[in-house]
C-alpha cells in the first residue's frame, strides 16, 4: 500500500507512527541504539500499522465519495 501513496501521506504516516512508537521507549539508549532491536523493530512495525488504521478511518469519515477531496461527510 505504500508504493502508491503520496509523499504527504506518508509524512503524516511517519510522524503518527513516530509518536506511536515514542511512548514505549523508556530510555534515551532506545532512542539512538543504531542496532536493530527485535523489541524496537516490533514497535515500529505495529505503530505503522495503526497509523495506516488510523487514517483509513479518516479516509472514511472524510472522503468524498465523488471526488477524492477531503470533506466532513454531511
Amino acid at each position: 500500500m505504500v508504493n502508491g501513496m503520496d509523499e504527504g501521506r506518508k509524512r503524516v504516516l511517519g510522524i503518527m507512527a513516530s509518536i506511536l512508537v515514542s511512548r514505549h521507549l523508556k530510555t534515551t539508549e532506545d532512542l539512538h541504539d543504531s542496532r536493530p532491536n527485535p523489541r524496537t523493530e516490533s514497535l515500529v512495525a505495529s505503530a505503522v500499522q495503526w497509523a495506516e488504521r488510523i487514517l483509513r478511518r479518516i479516509d472514511g469519515t472524510f472522503a468524498n465519495s465523488t471526488d477524492d477531496k477531503r470533506l466532513p461527510r454531511g
